[in-house]
């Protein structure tokens, strides 16, 4: 395990290939903790918001293999967003995989978290349909979205 990555609090986003997205974070919390947060709605509202001013009214999870999910966010000013997909492969508390449905677009992204020391790292990698639509999601600044709302999680899990 790369102990230099275990310590990194800040986003790590790499592209393993011409149609992938890797996106690695490190959480001072232990894996089930970290795996329980990215899967019960309750939590998942509260984190994955994106930019400060954005809410999810929508955060609908029926966690199962073949289980569908479907979140809608709103911005202050009345826009919406809204993300949708199913679950493929669950297993806990080491690995999720689900397709994923965001702007016109379909991703397969794989959710890893690995613990070491009570920290957990996380890398989810996402793999789109072609090199345009990977390009269009890193054009996009979806990382600063990303940071953000794992900068909200690492809050909810160091909370007592």
């Amino acid at each position: 395990m790369n102990m230099a990555a275990m310590n990194a609090k800040q986003l790590n986003v790499t592209t393993p290939s011409d149609r992938e997205i890797a996106m690695t974070r490190t959480f001072d919390a232990p894996r089930t903790r970290v795996f329980e947060c990215f899967t019960v709605p309750a939590l998942v509202r509260r984190w994955l918001l994106g930019p400060d001013g954005w809410t999810m009214p929508v955060c609908e999870i029926d966690f199962r293999v073949g289980g569908a999910w479907r979140y809608v966010w709103r911005n202050a000013d009345g826009r919406e967003m809204s993300m949708s997909g199913e679950y493929r492969e669950i297993a806990p508390p080491s690995r999720i995989v689900h397709v994923e449905r965001f702007m016109g677009g379909e991703a397969i992204v794989t959710t890893l978290f690995a613990e070491h020391a009570g920290k957990t790292m996380s890398t989810m990698t996402m793999l789109f349909a072609s090199a345009q639509a990977r390009d269009g999601a890193l054009k996009s600044g979806m990382e600063r979205g990303v940071e953000a709302s794992y900068r909200r999680l690492e809050g909810i899990l160091s909370a007592p």
